[in-house]
């Protein structure tokens, strides 16, 4: 199982009806209980926008196939949603210094009783360990640690350090632009590749990279982030 899935049934019945057939782990109560309140559930951003939940057949979030980065104009890109928060140690961490000074930054959606997402740490904390030998970094946001939740920040650290990972996680107001894009987040993990510019390249990846699949998926939008940032 890959994946836990956060949202109701009538707004996802495809996912849903995936996780009945054991291909996606649903959250049990407890974590549905622990979420952060997203407010709204019909929130959901029209195609084109920087919104995380893209629906099948979208090109909302797309890059052109042709896109080469920097010998192209990437304004068409959707920029992910500028920050400024805090790591899990209390430094503070301003998104436009965070992705400016990196080639690619992949940014991991999780949360604590998430199983898929706890899963996926180590293999995360390797290819945060191969990103910084190209200019790159991985970084994570839990969303149970938003708005700078003190036990959920102790829980995640905890969480972090048993499976040995050691890159960086930042978390942010929820009421902030930021914020608001991870209340839309209905399954986690979820995964970013993000450029120097601040703009998101390729579609979501969606499930733990312990699955080839994903992991296979990932990396190809991170080495076309890298190609077009040396070109």
């Amino acid at each position: 199982r890959q994946m836990c899935i956060r949202d109701r049934e009538e707004k996802y019945p495809e996912i849903v009806q995936k996780s009945l057939d054991s291909d996606m782990n649903m959250p049990t109560d407890k974590d549905m209980d622990t979420m952060p309140d997203s407010g709204s559930k019909d929130n959901k951003t029209d195609g084109g926008s920087t919104g995380s939940t893209p629906d099948n057949g979208s090109t909302g979030n797309k890059t052109d196939s042709g896109s080469t980065g920097k010998t192209t104009d990437d304004s068409s890109l959707p920029k992910f949603p500028a920050f400024e928060g805090k790591d899990l140690d209390g430094n503070t961490v301003k998104s436009s210094d965070l992705f400016s000074g990196k080639a690619v930054t992949v940014v991991n959606f999780w949360f604590t009783t998430c199983g898929p997402c706890v899963g996926e740490l180590g293999d995360l904390d390797a290819l945060n360990k191969k990103l910084s030998g190209k200019g790159g970094a991985l970084i994570g946001i839990n969303a149970f640690t938003l708005d700078g939740n003190e036990a959920a920040i102790s829980d995640a650290k905890d969480v972090l350090t048993q499976s040995g990972a050691t890159y960086q996680n930042v978390y942010f107001d929820s009421g902030s632009e930021a914020g608001k894009f991870v209340e839309n987040i209905y399954a986690y993990p979820t995964t970013y590749v993000v450029n120097r510019s601040g703009r998101i390249v390729g579609d979501p990846i969606v499930g733990a990279i312990t699955s080839k699949a994903q992991a296979d998926a990932l990396q190809a939008q991170i080495d076309k982030a890298l190609a077009a940032d040396m070109g």
